[in-house]
């Protein structure tokens, strides 16, 4: 599946549009009041590495906003009302730069080079062998050590009438162990459908696996002490990648059918999370989409009824990784000062599979020179009286 990392668009014109976008105003809005008028602002949000961080809020028609920090490209929070009008945070998310420097679990961030697990951070490409870093036990995790998540990310506003934010960053060769300057550009774009566009594209001058996505956590109740057990979730996946005791793939993809990762159908996340083995226990695994090519399709929905909010999820990506926030414990609070627990948020990575540079039977995630890599996923939101 060499395909699945084409660009729709070509390297040059994504540059370009980063070129006449730096000639734009960063804080551009169609009203005085940017709480409730469709636009984007931008104000100063600290300092990380001696570099000035700052916090976009993008705000559509109807008053939905979505902030976005170019520390890590975190999606610091979605606020939109539910069924009763009541607006409320439906990711987890900090109001201070603070809460990302205390380096938590990758909240909203943009994850890279390579989303998810690498066995032993070793890889290799044709006779060139890598190693990485080994942050997540025995195994190399989203980029490392200090992956895109924690690097400041250059930042410039589109010049069209919808809320667009365009991130940009390079990798230099041999960041966190990596081969070749990667050159990478994310678009956030918030629609006035509720639609949470991220688009990803990238180039390289050496061979490299990559592997980027979003790392949002959600709540759809919008209260973060109430877990997502009771959220309903399809997955439009006939299989997934089982793992070993460190959560890497065996190599063996696995009919969900009568099992507790049978999610073809609407179910409540807790209705089977017991049967999931594992310390602490519960989902933390990737989806084989059943989707046969690279074209934009839905492969989840997420809905809670208390709130009435539904979340689908669309990409052109061949996996998702469904996590259930196994590992959050209270340790980590939220800036209201409520401890973050287990199972409070559940995140929704659109991704390739974990793991491939070393299993050859999955999709190639190995990128090279002259080639184009790109993705898109959408999250749009919705909400039922």
């Amino acid at each position: 599946m060499k395909h699945a990392l084409r660009f729709s668009l070509a390297i040059a014109a994504i540059g370009s549009i980063f070129t006449s976008c730096n000639n734009a105003t960063t804080t551009a809005t169609t009203g005085k009041d940017s709480s409730t008028k469709a636009g984007i602002t931008k104000v100063p949000w600290g300092t990380a590495d001696n570099k000035e961080v700052s916090l976009f809020t993008l705000t559509n028609d109807k008053g939905v906003q979505v902030k976005i920090s170019t520390y890590g490209g975190a999606v610091t929070s979605w606020v939109s009302p539910d069924k009763n009008g009541k607006p409320s945070n439906i990711v987890l998310g900090f109001d201070s730069l603070s809460g990302y420097l205390a380096k938590p679990p990758y909240f909203g961030a943009l994850v890279g080079r390579y989303g998810n697990r690498i066995a032993k951070g070793k890889f290799s490409i044709d006779t060139a062998h890598y190693t990485l870093a080994t942050n997540n036990g025995t195994n190399h995790l989203h980029g490392g050590n200090k992956g895109f998540d924690k690097q400041v990310w250059d930042a410039a506003v589109s010049s069209d009438n919808t809320p667009t934010l365009l991130l940009s960053y390079v990798s230099k060769d041999g960041e966190e162990g990596y081969p070749g300057n990667l050159k990478v550009n994310v678009r956030y774009t918030l629609t006035n459908d509720d639609e949470l566009k991220i688009e990803y594209s990238a180039a390289t001058d050496k061979a490299t696996p990559i592997n980027l996505t979003n790392h949002s956590y959600f709540n759809l109740s919008g209260d973060p002490t109430t877990t997502i057990l009771n959220h309903k979730l399809m997955i439009d996946a006939d299989n997934y990648t089982p793992v070993d005791t460190t959560l890497i793939p065996t190599g063996e993809i696995k009919a969900v059918k009568g099992s507790a990762f049978d999610f073809t159908t609407a179910k409540k996340i807790g209705r089977d999370i017991g049967q999931v083995a594992g310390n602490p226990g519960g989902y933390d695994h990737n989806w084989v989409l059943n989707k046969k090519d690279t074209s934009l399709s839905k492969v989840a929905v997420l809905s809670d009824s208390i709130s009435g909010r539904t979340l689908e999820v669309y990409t052109t990506q061949p996996g998702l990784q469904f996590y259930t926030g196994n590992f959050l414990d209270g340790t980590i609070k939220t800036s209201a000062g409520q401890p973050i627990n287990k199972n409070a948020a559940l995140c929704m990575e659109t991704q390739h599979f974990p793991d491939s540079p070393n299993q050859p039977k999955f999709p190639t995630t190995i990128l090279k020179p002259g080639q184009q890599y790109h993705s898109l996923t959408v999250y749009k939101l919705s909400v039922s009286k």
